[in-house]
């Protein structure tokens, strides 16, 4: 992903952290003003949403050359899985929280229905979030097909927590104003449902710091046998002088070095290159960015095309 490609990447990225954490506080301030426990753990899911998204930027190519441009900066490599730790400590802790205390609220019987403005901040909240999320796949689409479909995957559950606590609290709304007292118990409810995922999330960030560091390792030769033989089977790439593949969490980035006919255009070199990304990120859902640099073909002396003009010293290959 070259520089003009990955800022839009970028800044969508750090909108979308930008749009949850205001939300997790906006929730969250609505919830703890209007007595809304299933508000409040939405709020801390949207809290989570930002910090799975923070981590998993600090894993990303671009940010990690941004990192190491000097040697002061590469330290701050090692921070990164100190910082997902963090967060996910807190994220868990918050959920625990917030699944005991939905837990005490139901086991004792009292419950306070929310005010109508939580009713009114979940559908707010669920309009923007599904407004960004539009902006954020059109984009991320735009880059990599196979990284908008873990994207569509996070945002279904983030759908999903959101649906329960409207359910929740307008569950509990609606028993109030029906004086129906069985209602009131949907939103600790939801609010325990809720934070059972806040949990699970917070224990993903957790296996994501921990398995996926950001020195990332280098696969095993075996396993970039199946993206060389894939680029290989591109039309117009002669030969694969080099492919290395790198952990980025759950997902992989592969950088491959390709040799072509040095009689095209530099159009045609691109347009080959661009076709062996497309194929590799289309066949390998795990494959997130792909790099590649093409480099004309050169067979070295003795070896010459027959097909090489008599007055020109450039090797090719007939494609």
């Amino acid at each position: 992903m070259n520089h003009e490609q990955s800022f839009p990447y970028q800044s969508t990225a750090w909108l979308s952290i930008a749009n949850n954490v205001l939300l997790a506080l906006f929730k969250g301030a609505i919830g703890l003003i209007f007595d809304s426990q299933a508000l409040l753990a939405n709020a801390l899911y949207s809290a989570s949403d930002a910090a799975s998204e923070v981590t998993e930027k600090m894993q990303l190519p671009w940010f990690r050359r941004r990192q190491t441009t000097d040697k002061e900066n590469v330290r701050r490599e090692t921070n990164g899985p100190l910082i997902a730790t963090l967060f996910s400590v807190l994220i868990l802790l918050g959920g625990l929280q917030m699944t005991i205390s939905s837990v005490v609220t139901i086991s004792k019987g009292e419950i306070t229905p929310p005010g109508y403005l939580a009713g009114v901040a979940i559908v707010i909240s669920i309009a923007l979030k599904e407004v960004l999320f539009q902006y954020q796949y059109r984009q991320y689409h735009k880059q990599n097909a196979a990284g908008s479909r873990s994207f569509i995957e996070l945002h279904r559950y983030s759908l999903y927590s959101s649906v329960i606590v409207l359910l929740g609290v307008f569950g509990a709304m609606t028993g109030q104003a029906l004086q129906i007292s069985a209602m009131l118990y949907l939103d600790p409810v939801a609010a325990f449902i809720v934070s059972i995922m806040v949990l699970w999330r917070g224990y993903r960030i957790v296996q994501g710091s921990i398995y996926s560091p950001l020195l990332t390792q280098q696969l095993q030769e075996e396993d970039t046998s199946d993206f060389m033989e894939t680029v290989q089977r591109v039309h117009g790439v002669i030969m694969v002088d080099d492919i290395k593949a790198q952990e980025q969490g759950h997902y992989v980035t592969v950088v491959a070095r390709i040799s072509v006919n040095p009689r095209i255009s530099v159009m045609e070199a691109n347009d080959i290159a661009n076709r062996a990304k497309v194929l590799l990120l289309h066949r390998f859902s795990h494959v997130r960015d792909v790099s590649i640099q093409v480099q004309p073909y050169d067979p070295g002396y003795p070896y010459k095309s027959n097909h090489t003009e008599s007055d020109s010293d450039l090797p090719t290959l007939i494609q």
